[in-house]
């Protein structure tokens, strides 16, 4: 007769996912994918923001032109790389290919096909969505995770300086000024750590299911036109 205490759905399964989620390591490669996204959503809204801006002003002189072309190509290469990143970090494989076009621009109707390539490539247009929702999400995300991880440290900490000499030891209108009360911190500070980390995992799935949405979906939907 099976033990049903130790079925996937059974209470005390979900307890040891719960409290097992520090031994995960996708953990902390959904740490890392969240840690990357700040940055790289900086650097991607202020590359092509910049671009688009520079080429749509510079358009009715058609030099702005091939500075609107190049940052379309930029966006199929921030494209391909969201692309890996979500495999290797999320474990997401993202439909279709990886955005690359052909440039080829030796005579004029080379630089038309490329034209022609770049403006139809469905990763060029939702790569810039993608743009748009990664600067955000890489915000509210190191926003989140900066925050709820400083407070569990100052939890976990309590113990151990709430009686240190000149410090008063306080979390919001509370002053933790007994051993008892340090404790409770420290318990509830192990407790904010692994509901974090669920959260974090839940925040990291959901980027690699925008990128797959946006990505791969525009990929599916090629497919299904050209069938």
């Amino acid at each position: 007769m099976s033990d049903h205490r130790w079925s996937p759905r059974s209470p005390v399964a979900a307890l040891a996912r719960f409290v097992g989620v520090p031994f995960d390591a996708q953990t902390y490669r959904n740490l890392a994918y969240l840690l990357l996204a700040f940055p790289l959503g900086i650097a991607y809204f202020t590359v092509v923001t910049t671009g688009l801006s520079t080429g749509l002003g510079l358009l009715v002189t058609f030099a702005g032109v091939p500075i609107v072309l190049a940052t379309l190509v930029v966006t199929l290469g921030i494209s391909s790389f969201e692309r890996r990143l979500a495999d290797h970090l999320l474990d997401v494989e993202v439909d279709g290919d990886d955005g690359g076009i052909e440039l080829a621009f030796g005579s004029v109707e080379e630089a038309i096909g490329t034209t022609k390539r770049v403006l139809t490539a469905p990763a060029a247009w939702t790569g810039l969505l993608l743009v748009g929702l990664k600067f955000v999400y890489g915000v509210v995300a190191f926003t989140a995770l900066v925050t709820a991880f400083a407070v569990s440290a100052a939890l976990l900490a309590a113990p151990a300086l709430y009686d240190a000499p000149g410090v008063t030891y306080t979390f919001g209108p509370y002053v933790v000024d007994t051993l008892g009360e340090a404790v409770a911190g420290g318990g509830l500070g192990v407790l904010l750590v692994l509901v974090s980390l669920h959260v974090t995992n839940g925040v990291a799935r959901f980027g690699g299911f925008l990128t797959d949405a946006l990505l791969g979906g525009a990929a599916r939907s090629a497919e299904a036109a050209d069938a």
